[in-house]
């Protein structure tokens, strides 16, 4: 089996685990300028160097906790990406001045219910969306990185808070 596997079988599933979340985010960080299935297929790498994703823990890492990571043969080494891990982890611990956890953040742009987007063609649903420009631009303000519209879109569309119904699957 894959190891991405979870990836697309978790797809579109609304979820409120922070720790799922933050994941998700991450697989979105890594994923640009890969395939998500490379990125996806690091999950149990990513969760052994983000101490199984806890955002508290990692937010607290020095210099030296990325230069260890960089340095796992197993991981994508991209020192950039790395950093905004850790940068992303700060920006949730911050958010939880305002909101009681990451999802409370994110389901707030949204109601709490899943935003769908109807299409009768696969080739016609979008890579980013205007809510999700939306929640990047305001994801920047507080202070989080590698969080354009299409990684954010993506991101909200894995963790459910965005779906995509497709009627015309032919």
């Amino acid at each position: 089996m894959k190891k991405s596997y979870w990836y697309s079988e978790r797809w579109g599933k609304p979820t409120r685990d922070d720790r799922m979340l933050f994941l998700l985010l991450t697989v979105g960080v890594f994923q640009a300028g890969l395939s998500w299935q490379a990125a996806a297929g690091k999950r149990e790498v990513f969760e052994k160097n983000f101490c199984g994703m806890d955002f508290r823990k990692v937010a607290a890492f020095f210099p030296e906790d990325i230069e260890r990571i960089a340095e796992d043969p197993e991981m994508i080494r991209n020192r950039r990406k790395i950093k905004a891990v850790v940068q992303n982890a700060r920006a949730i611990v911050t958010l939880l001045e305002d909101y009681d956890s990451f999802a409370d953040y994110l389901w707030d742009f949204v109601g709490g219910v899943p935003i769908v987007h109807e299409y009768e063609q696969a080739d016609e649903v979008p890579n980013t969306l205007p809510e999700a420009t939306m929640i990047a631009k305001d994801m920047k303000k507080r202070g989080f990185t590698f969080v354009g519209p299409i990684v954010t879109c993506m991101f909200l569309k894995a963790a459910g808070i965005m779906q995509d119904r497709v009627w015309n699957t032919d």
